[in-house]
């Protein structure tokens, strides 16, 4: 090459750099998830983050969200919170002030959740947990207000513990109820004490109310105090991770009574633990049964089996439907601003989504919706009825 041409050619190449680096990047919408992928409890963090995968590639496929006559597509950034308050609440600020998303979808669990909602409140991000079922997620503890950026998609304890006392009275004739709960954390310890307050007021009584803390793992202290109250229910609102060696060790005690659950069973994995099959014939609370599914349902239910090879629990429909509140939420906004798809999200009324449908009275943040009940048998869970609010 003549050393002539050679100006001429570096000049061509930087310019052809100026241009290309100058030219305006195609705008999108970040939607964060806040899951527990790590931690306590996998398999919650797990359907999450799936979920919210399989949304994203529908709604891009199809060019992305219409946002002020533009189809925008959507950037998903996931955040593993670890299943700790303190990681979930810095998970949350990550995804706000440094990634920048519009909406954050999770935490999962109530006791992620609830530090994580403190963060979206404080920053002005919307946020919408698929599963937490604490009180305290969205209503501020100071004033008792409902919070003005945090909402859910699944129903709360207020509900779902007067459902089990109901079913455990009517349904199993239990006179008499145990309970044993994780008092170090915050969804059982709510769950608990509305189903005792809702058991009674029933008509029955509680004769044993025991507790344990995160982590343990020797709970024969605890089951020979049920064992000598002689329960006709023992009431178990402990994740799915725990419920099968709890069970295991109360069988071992000769403990014969059986065990209702909080949706934190709703996990698969409970099966697969359990391996005495000591939950056989058991009851919990859930949020959606693929057995009593709308043709909506249907529908998620063999997307997600054909794209992860396994039916979604509870959690990844419940995540599909925040996910699907939040892009409606940012459609009807027309504009990427956090204020104006909050209000929107706070104007919604009704919805119908995966797991049925919702109605948000005014100036709340929980949805009004039905529960499933359901039974743990032959390897399977299996849908018993449902109860509507």
């Amino acid at each position: 090459m003549h050393l002539h041409f050679r100006p001429l050619l570096t000049a061509l190449v930087l310019n052809c750099i100026l241009l290309t680096s100058c030219q305006p990047s195609k705008p999108s919408v970040k939607i964060g998830i806040n899951a527990e992928l790590t931690g306590e409890m996998p398999a919650v963090g797990t359907s999450c983050k799936q979920a919210a995968e399989l949304f994203i590639e529908q709604i891009n496929k199809s060019g992305g969200i219409a946002v002020g006559g533009t189809k925008l597509p959507v950037q998903l950034s996931v955040v593993d919170n670890s299943c700790k308050a303190d990681q979930s609440a810095a998970a949350a600020q990550r995804l706000i002030s440094q990634e920048g998303v519009l909406v954050m979808v999770g935490p999962d669990a109530s006791s992620c959740a609830i530090p994580a909602s403190e963060i979206s409140e404080s920053l002005g991000c919307l946020m919408i947990s698929p599963w937490s079922t604490n009180p305290k997620t969205t209503t501020d503890s100071t004033t008792g207000k409902p919070k003005k950026n945090v909402f859910r998609a699944c129903f709360t304890d207020r509900f779902e513990s007067p459902v089990l006392a109901a079913f455990a009275t009517k349904n199993l004739h239990a006179k008499t109820a145990a309970v044993l709960y994780d008092v170090s954390s915050e969804a059982p310890t709510s769950q608990s004490t509305l189903f005792k307050e809702a058991f009674e007021k029933a008509g029955g009584k509680v004769v044993s109310m025991e507790t344990y803390s995160t982590g343990d793992r020797d709970f024969s202290a605890q089951l020979t105090k049920i064992r000598e109250s002689s329960p006709d229910i023992i009431y178990l609102p402990a994740p799915y991770n725990d419920t099968p060696l709890i069970a295991a060790q109360a069988r071992q005690l000769g403990i014969k009574a059986p065990f209702l659950g909080s949706d934190a069973w709703s996990s698969p994995d409970i099966i697969k633990l359990d391996t005495g099959k000591n939950l056989e014939g058991s009851y919990f609370c859930n949020h959606y049964s693929t057995e009593a599914a709308t043709p909506k349902a249907k529908q998620f239910i063999a997307d997600y089996t054909a794209r992860f090879g396994n039916a979604p629990d509870d959690v990844a429909a419940l995540t599909f439907d925040a996910m699907t509140l939040a892009a409606n939420s940012i459609a009807k906004a027309g504009k990427v601003d956090r204020s104006a798809v909050r209000d929107v999200m706070a104007s919604t009324r009704d919805f119908d989504g995966v797991t049925g449908h919702f109605i948000y009275p005014e100036g709340t943040r929980d949805p009004v919706k039905s529960a499933v009940i359901m039974q743990i048998k032959d390897g399977g869970f299996h849908w018993v009825s449902t109860v509507e609010p």
